[in-house]
């Protein structure tokens, strides 16, 4: 039987002293972390980034085939998957946590050594955060900070007309994990003592539990010399999200559905559960992808970056937000993507 320590044993402070004490610092803009009433950071002249995600049970995760080693791990990444869609490089996260009694030190040891193996991966400072309890469930919020060149932040409002959109990696994979995921867990409710089928789906059940952010395509643009007109990461479903730059930059666009980057296990999922891989990456999200639009000037510069797809082109918002399919209709796109106040 594995070891369990209460946490009062250790009290709020020795518990943040405890959890941090293997951290690194990788950053110069990092003055002072962990330890005193606030962090200090100074990004010499650049100009800094913040966002922040909350992460609920029951809502975003279920810790029923969560592990809280991935769970720590995935908390950071979404984090940083925003700051990268700004085309910033991060470099410091604050974690706060607030759980009930049924989670043990070692418990929440394992989730902060999934946090500590995320910053030491993408070279980022965990510099602050708060603990607290709560009658029920865990409940994770993180904020990353960043840094950018002055006037090198993309937004999503910012696209023109005739741009390429172009996506990284492949989609859909994240959603059909948890679809699976979903199944198992069911069946295992239903009867225990019936083992998880997951042979042969690494890759989707992979994509769900740990997911990557998209830095080498952020170092690869800039190597490039390419700065996205307009940038966010895919994590409500592609429909959602490139509806949000339409709006934001008061366009149309056109996708085309054999453009859609699929990997080979995510179409084999989706047949297997009976849906189509194209719903799967237009609706599914948590795909933590880059979703930008750019230049047509530019094109050249990506044809050997087989890791970016140009999927489709921004229009006068007169002609509307169509996707054409492998049969050649046109359909307008709608945003069925996940929604976290949907019942």
């Amino acid at each position: 039987m594995s070891e369990r320590t209460e946490i009062e044993k250790l009290g709020e402070f020795g518990l943040i002293d405890h959890l941090t004490e293997n951290f690194e610092t990788f950053n110069a803009s990092t003055v002072l972390s962990i330890g005193d009433d606030a962090a200090v950071i100074d990004h010499f002249g650049k100009q800094t980034v913040i966002t922040t995600d909350l992460l609920v049970e029951g809502v975003h995760f279920d810790l029923m085939y969560t592990p809280l080693k991935h769970l720590g791990y995935k908390s950071v990444i979404v984090n940083l998957s925003d700051i990268y869609a700004m085309n910033a490089q991060p470099t410091q996260i604050t974690t706060s946590l607030a759980f009930s009694n049924r989670f043990s030190l070692e418990a929440l040891e394992e989730f902060y050594l999934g946090v500590q193996i995320a910053c030491e991966k993408y070279g980022v400072d965990l510099i602050g955060g708060d603990t607290s309890t709560t009658e029920k469930g865990l409940v994770i919020s993180i904020t990353a900070i960043g840094e950018v060149a002055p006037d090198k932040y993309v937004k999503r409002s910012t696209a023109e007309s005739g741009d390429l959109i172009c996506v990284s990696g492949d989609l859909g994979a994240a959603f059909l994990g948890l679809t699976l995921m979903e199944r198992e867990k069911k069946i295992f409710l239903e009867n225990p003592q019936v083992q998880p089928t997951l042979e042969n789906e690494d890759y989707i059940v992979g994509r769900l539990l740990k997911p990557e952010a998209r830095k080498d395509i952020i170092d690869y643009l800039e190597t490039q010399e390419i700065t996205p007109t307009a940038m966010m990461d895919v994590s409500d479903g592609l429909s959602s999200d490139i509806l949000h730059i339409c709006k934001q930059s008061n366009l149309g666009c056109r996708l085309y559905e054999d453009k859609i980057p699929l990997n080979e296990a995510t179409k084999a999922a989706a047949f297997k559960f009976g849906l189509d891989p194209t719903v799967c990456a237009l609706n599914g999200g948590e795909d933590y992808e880059l979703l930008f639009t750019m230049k047509q000037s530019d094109y050249d510069k990506i044809t050997l970056q087989e890791d970016i797809s140009v999927i489709g082109y921004m229009c006068d918002k007169e002609e509307g937000t169509k996707i054409i399919t492998k049969g050649n209709n046109v359909f307008d796109i709608n945003a069925q993507g996940w929604n976290a106040f949907s019942k």
